[in-house]
């Protein structure tokens, strides 16, 4: 790879990276103004703010595929690189410019939906689901390509695999959001509807970030740094607020259908007002669900560390719901209890396997090989090896048999 192109790969990584970061941010504004605003139309700020960073990962993803396939033209493509839709590229750039085309898709179609079917606030709707598994697409595509623009021992790297693992965590997160409602109207085994979901859901967005970073203690790491993220982006919220001072339109959509998910949603907030979570237990309920992955090292045994974090998702979760006034009436029996307990730990073995095979997809094959410490820093020198085409000038690779 010459060095303009891979300049230019480096330079779309970042700027994939902070484009997503942007797009994170007014996704957790859009999601507390149709709480507490309504959805008045599609030219909301978190909307001009979420797709602002989806053009941009748009424009950078295709600008790459775009310039491959210039340089290949008359001639065969470079090693590493494949043919889609007459656009040449990685398959990290492929990824990240299609899960931006399917975000991109979504938005007519969600303002279509609006449209036939009026105000509602659960990201579970056809729309807000296609986009949100764009946006996961485009993360591991971004998690790829950063992978394919810098040498395994590149700090840059480490870093970018370390937002975008988080990123894709994130994003994985907010899916489960409606949980709370369903574990609201129907109580019984549904009261752990976030911690089952989660169990399922949480270790495919984890396990890959952790086999790239190649770290026991990388999906600690990862949650810390997608809560840093979730947070930066609440204060970012509350200031466009406190700027715009938007009007309400809550109440209205609440008295033509007082049956609505957002008329529930409102009835939850009101039964939980003056109970504020502290930030301390916020930190503390998925960092010590992580901790679990970390402990019995997901990387090596997947199914038993996926396990353990569904449990300890529900035990953290189960025991933090029993503390709202919302949810304190609708605490499940113990054979209820029981039961999920068994359910928790069946999705989150298959979540961490499911993570695990994405993740064997991610370094080159359909299976994680058997784990190899990796370390971020020049590599050691062998007894008189060939260079590594990610070596740095001076270092040599050890040959292994």
């Amino acid at each position: 790879m010459t060095l303009d192109l891979r300049a230019s790969q480096r330079l779309a990584v970042w700027t994939l990276v902070v484009g997503k970061l942007v797009g994170a941010w007014g996704l957790t504004w859009d999601i507390q103004w149709h709480l507490r605003i309504g959805r008045d139309s599609f030219w909301i700020p978190p909307h001009v703010m979420m797709y602002a960073g989806v053009t941009a990962g748009f424009v950078v993803a295709f600008g790459v595929l775009a310039l491959e396939t210039w340089r290949a033209r008359g001639g065969r493509p470079r090693p590493g690189t494949l043919r889609v839709a007459g656009l040449v590229g990685t398959r990290g750039f492929h990824l990240a410019a299609w899960g931006v085309t399917l975000v991109l898709l979504a938005a007519p179609i969600d303002d279509v939906w609006h449209r036939l079917f009026g105000l509602d606030i659960t990201l579970w709707s056809p729309p807000h689901l296609l986009g949100l598994l764009g946006s996961a697409v485009n993360t591991i595509g971004t998690l790829l390509a950063a992978t394919e623009a810098y040498p395994s021992w590149s700090r840059e790297r480490w870093a970018a695999l370390l937002l975008s693992g988080a990123l894709l965590y994130g994003g994985t997160r907010v899916v489960l959001e409606p949980a709370w409602l369903t574990a609201y109207l129907h109580g019984g085994v549904l009261f752990h509807t976030f911690a089952l979901l989660g169990a399922l859901l949480l270790p495919i967005a984890l396990v890959p970030g952790t086999r790239l970073l190649d770290r026991r203690w990388a999906p600690i790491a990862l949650v810390a740094t997608a809560l840093a993220i979730s947070l930066a982006g609440e204060q970012i919220a509350q200031a466009g607020f406190a700027i715009l001072q938007p009007v309400s339109v809550i109440g209205e959509a609440i008295v033509k259908d007082p049956t609505s998910t957002i008329a529930q949603a409102a009835t939850i907030r009101t039964k939980s007002r003056g109970a504020i979570t502290p930030l301390w237990l916020r930190l503390l309920l998925p960092l010590g669900a992580a901790a679990m992955l970390s402990l019995l090292d997901v990387r090596r045994r997947a199914a038993l560390a996926g396990a353990a974090y569904g449990v300890a998702l529900l035990a953290l979760y189960g025991w933090s719901m029993r503390t709202s006034p919302a949810f304190a009436p609708l605490v499940p029996s113990a054979a209820e209890t029981a039961l999920a307990v068994v359910i928790a730990a069946a999705a989150g073995a298959v979540g961490a396997r499911a993570g695990r095979y994405v993740a064997g997809h991610l370094v080159g094959g359909p299976e994680m090989a058997p784990h190899t410490p990796q370390t971020f820093g020049p590599p050691r020198r062998s007894r008189g090896g060939p260079l590594s085409p990610d070596s740095p000038p001076g270092h040599t690779r050890r040959l292994t048999s």
